[in-house]
């Protein structure tokens, strides 16, 4: 089996530094629907020179480099052990060289280790074996402060009127926003799951987001959910950072899970500006690819 540390490495200093191109033009296509000399335009060109200079210099894109979240679909024949030691020993190095922060805090005995690596669950490693024999890893850096304004609702909810259909579901997401203001450093990202249970509804709502920005869900009911949502969520004057403006949501991604019929649950899990996401692909010949 191909040892995979120093493509890895590189898979997490590209995620951690290097905006993908999709979500930096959506940036910069928002700046100038704000107003010249606004705290809501300014904030996004203070966004956009970050976002240059950490590619230019490797360096994090925001200070919180996250939790890192790995997805790994591995054909036949690849260890799953073995990955992820070389997941883990690459992280360990992306740490070392500063491409990564030292996250992982044990919540007992509040220690740091040092190295990114926090047991068996930091990083969180998702394996997928798949037919095929290409080797997909991709990676999601995760900031504490849209984790934190991550919201789940169970519907019915007579707080909101929000009863147990996507009328519901649009008021939940609503009010989430709503209560991020600029807590979750807007403009944000929303990946929603609708049902499950409280776990999975967490699991698909952040690998909803792995899809690209523009990339709308097949089924045409969400498809309209998820313009409409964005579309309004614009409309509460949060703003880039809280302070105001036409952009506090510049997309959204909805997924829908089977339930049991006691349970409507609808899940968010909130990104923010700093969306970082990449993928590493393994052809069969040896060759890989960084998207």
């Amino acid at each position: 089996m191909r040892d995979l540390t120093n493509e890895i490495l590189e898979l997490i200093r590209r995620t951690s530094s290097d905006l993908p191109p999709d979500v930096e033009n959506q940036l910069r296509s928002a700046v100038d629907k704000e107003t010249p000399g606004s705290a809501a335009r300014g904030a996004f060109e203070t966004i956009l020179k970050n976002v240059e200079l950490s590619r230019k210099n490797s360096s994090p894109i925001c200070q919180d480099t996250g939790t890192p979240i790995f997805y790994v679909k591995q054909p036949a024949g690849w260890s799953t052990l073995e990955l992820k030691k070389q997941i883990r020993s690459a992280l360990a190095e992306a740490t070392k060289k500063s491409y990564m922060r030292p996250n992982a805090v044990d919540a007992v005995s509040d220690k740091n280790s040092g190295n990114n690596l926090g047991g068996d669950d930091f990083p969180y490693i998702h394996f997928d074996e798949v037919e095929g024999d290409e080797l997909t890893i991709e990676l999601m850096l995760k900031g504490g402060g849209c984790e934190n304004v991550g919201a789940q609702y169970s519907l019915p909810d007579n707080r909101l009127g929000a009863g147990r259909d996507l009328a519901g579901v649009r008021k939940a997401i609503l009010d989430a926003v709503q209560r991020a203001q600029g807590q979750g450093c807007a403009p944000g990202i929303l990946g929603v799951s609708i049902g499950g249970d409280r776990g999975s509804g967490y699991v698909r709502s952040k690998e909803v987001l792995l899809d690209k920005i523009g990339t709308r869900n097949p089924d045409p009911r969400l498809a309209e959910l998820e313009e409409r949502l964005t579309a309004e969520a614009n409309q509460l004057g949060i703003g880039p950072m809280g302070f105001g403006g036409q952009t506090t949501v510049i997309d959204t991604k909805i997924t829908g899970l089977s339930r049991l019929p006691a349970s409507y649950f609808i899940t968010l899990s909130y990104m923010c500006w700093a969306y970082r996401r990449r993928k590493l692909t393994v052809k069969a010949n040896g060759d890989f690819i960084y998207d």
